[in-house]
């Protein structure tokens, strides 16, 4: 197993984590047979993220899906990675600063 998708499973253990409700359909889906129901997903939450300003769509939907295509599109797998990785290191650092600005006040 190479670096980048070993590291793309490691992420998704720890999405598993972090959203316990969803990580039965997570472990569904990251089966090698579910190939032909996770690409189209995919595809799908994609499209959903790019038309975020609907009321029921969001931006979310957009990472989620990349993460399902990468899966099993090794090319993007190393861009998805680096992009979940600093995206992580932003969001932990801003909720951080967050944090410490209520603390000083």
């Amino acid at each position: 197993m190479d670096k980048s998708r070993a590291r793309l499973d490691r992420l998704f253990n720890r999405l598993e984590r972090r959203v316990p409700f969803a990580a039965r359909w997570l472990q569904y889906l990251r089966r090698p047979r579910s190939r032909w129901f996770r690409i189209p997903l995919g595809i799908l939450l994609i499209f959903g993220g790019i038309f975020s300003f609907l009321p029921v769509l969001g931006i979310w939907m957009l990472p989620l899906g990349l993460l399902l295509l990468a899966l099993d599109l090794p090319f993007l797998q190393g861009p998805v990675n680096n992009s979940v990785l600093r995206g992580t290191r932003k969001w932990s650092t801003w909720r951080r600063s967050r944090r410490n600005s209520r603390n000083t006040d």
